[in-house]
């Protein structure tokens, strides 16, 4: 078909495995994605380079605990404005 404009195939398929991702991952609360990431690295840090495993091993559920703590209080305060 000459007429045919879609993009190819492949594009198509990369393009939606990648919204897919962005999907999963970030979704509605992009702060909590950010905030796993920082967690991740900040444990890695304390395990890796200081070899502090048991603070990394505290640390892990403190900051993942205080990020969805910060994020529901923001879903909550937004809920309130409206």
């Amino acid at each position: 078909m000459t007429g045919d404009r879609r993009p190819p195939l492949v594009w198509r398929l990369v393009k939606g495995f990648g919204q897919f991702w962005w999907d999963f991952l970030i979704g509605d609360t992009p702060e909590l994605f950010v905030a796993a990431l920082v967690t991740i690295g900040v444990v890695a840090v304390l395990s890796h380079l200081w070899h502090l495993n048991g603070v990394a091993a505290l640390a892990l559920p403190v900051l993942a605990t205080a990020a969805l703590v910060l994020s529901v209080r923001r879903a909550v305060r937004g809920e309130r404005r409206r």
